[in-house]
């Protein structure tokens, strides 16, 4: 049986983020809706994969996933499962409400569950520095601002702004300790420099959730949010060659889920007279997430048929962890 890590989930991110593009490129371009639909569908399949083997894992091997429970790192992709659930639960809400909200209580309860456990474990403290990376952000900011979209999705917008808050505030809290580690600490180890992919997801993800929950109004706020998501995507353009020392790997679908984001924001603002700079980007930002996840998901397939795309047991050690 693979033995599946819980990294995997960020597979269903960037496929169900692209979905959600063509689904808003299709509303606003009028492009095919069968493309965003047949996404969603892979989307559906890879996360009913991974979900499953996953959980095969905790029953076959629970050594094992405890060991990467226990992770300084790998632990916090655990909380994609809860995200990449509520990902689904969006796509299948034009087919059947009662899926989407059964869904979505299943990808809530996991978030919230898990955030709650990993943060306690956060807050106690004793952690070393070289272990903290951008996966931080994935129990509390990435669980909070999907949660807001989907609410609000589902009609819950009340819900939707309590979750975009708690996203929001997290997100403050835990750059600030991750730009000091950056700033202070020694350089992070070849394996967990794609995980610097996940920078660019607060702000773009940030814009989605605040897009849905406000109506779509292209105001101050939405034009800084998504500001500031173009400025990390020009600093993570510009680290590229460093990053890219970290042959490719899995670990490379942490680019994927904030460049969808970034262009969806855009897309659906791009209609907006408030707009005008949007409109002019939101083409080039569908374009380049398009072949941001084609090309990961191209080089996936590769290793898989290589037999190369399972990772290596987890490492104790943060620094030489293996790529998440």
């Amino acid at each position: 049986m693979p033995r599946v890590p819980a990294s995997f989930f960020a597979m269903v991110l960037g496929l169900a983020g692209l979905a959600s593009d063509w689904r808003g490129a299709h509303e606003v371009w009028a492009l095919p809706a069968a493309i965003g639909e047949a996404l969603y569908a892979v989307a559906f399949l890879t996360w009913l994969a991974v979900a499953i083997l996953y959980a095969l894992k905790w029953a076959a091997v629970p050594a094992l996933a405890k060991e990467e429970a226990g992770h300084a790192v790998q632990c916090c992709f655990i909380g994609l499962g809860g995200v990449a659930t509520l990902l689904i639960a969006q796509g299948a809400l034009p087919y059947s409400r009662t899926a989407a909200v059964a869904l979505f209580l299943l990808g809530a309860g996991f978030t919230v569950a898990f955030g709650l456990w990993r943060t306690g474990i956060l807050w106690r403290g004793d952690r070393d520095p070289a272990s903290n990376t951008p996966v931080l952000y994935l129990p509390t900011v990435a669980g909070g601002f999907v949660t807001g979209t989907v609410a609000t999705a589902l009609g819950w917008r009340h819900w939707g702004e309590l979750a975009f808050g708690a996203g929001f505030f997290a997100w403050l809290a835990i750059e600030s300790v991750l730009l000091h580690r950056l700033y202070t600490a020694s350089p992070l180890a070849p394996p967990l420099r794609p995980t610097l992919g996940i920078q660019l997801a607060p702000p773009a993800v940030g814009a989605v959730c605040y897009v849905s929950i406000s109506g779509g109004p292209a105001d101050v706020f939405a034009h800084m949010l998504i500001g500031y998501a173009l400025l990390q995507g020009l600093l993570l353009a510009r680290m590229g060659r460093w990053i890219a020392e970290q042959p490719f790997g899995p670990s490379y679908w942490a680019f994927t889920f904030g460049a969808t984001a970034l262009a969806g924001a855009a897309i659906r603002l791009s209609t907006d007279s408030q707009a005008n700079a949007l409109a002019s980007i939101a083409p080039s930002l569908f374009a380049l997430a398009n072949l941001i996840v084609l090309g990961v998901a191209a080089g996936t397939i590769r290793l898989l048929l290589l037999g190369r795309l399972l990772p290596p047991a987890p490492s104790a050690d943060p620094g030489a962890a293996a790529s998440p």
